[in-house]
């Protein structure tokens, strides 16, 4: 059986579950335990955090390249969609959120920005349901921006601009 080159690259975006959007900054060797292990550095430029994951362990952890400019429109179309809330009690939506936020499926965080969306003429949003909310959207805005090519300010106008047009509709 031949060991599957790794499809990610020194240089390469990739989004890891947790954090969002990061850069490959290099590939190193470090000996952990007496063995020695072939690690990702992914930078985390806006977080001033640096990663380290092992190579072979990369896609079973959710790491993955950054979205086809297909799913950023999936993803935008989703948040034009009418904000589905569920009845459940705060603590177990907000832990749903909380799931698919970390889960680094687009489509998932677009799902989030929508249902937690409000615009200023509604009900006033928990401290909770805020930072679920900037989480949801800052993860949103740096991948249409990594996909795009753009800065995070023009993403964050383009979202911005779908939110306002669905408030509008």
């Amino acid at each position: 059986m031949t060991k599957k080159k790794s499809e990610f690259r020194p240089n390469d975006f990739v989004v890891y579950p947790a954090h969002g959007v990061g850069k490959i900054v290099s590939i190193e060797k470090q000996e952990v335990a007496g063995f020695e292990l072939e690690l990702f550095v992914i930078s985390f430029e806006k977080d001033k955090m640096t990663l380290r994951v092992p190579t072979h362990k990369a896609t079973e952890v959710g790491m993955r390249s950054l979205s086809t400019p297909d799913i950023v429109s999936q993803a935008m179309k989703t948040l034009k969609g009418k904000a589905k809330v569920k009845k459940a009690m705060w603590s177990r939506r907000a832990q749903e959120y909380e799931q698919k936020i970390n889960s680094g499926d687009l489509i998932a965080i677009a799902e989030v920005v929508r249902d937690l969306h409000r615009t200023d003429d509604q009900r006033e949003q928990s401290y909770s349901e805020r930072q679920l909310y900037e989480a949801a959207l800052e993860r949103l805005t740096r991948e249409v921006a990594a996909v795009s090519g753009s800065d995070e300010a023009g993403a964050q106008k383009q979202v911005d601009d779908v939110l306002v047009s669905r408030a509008a509709a």
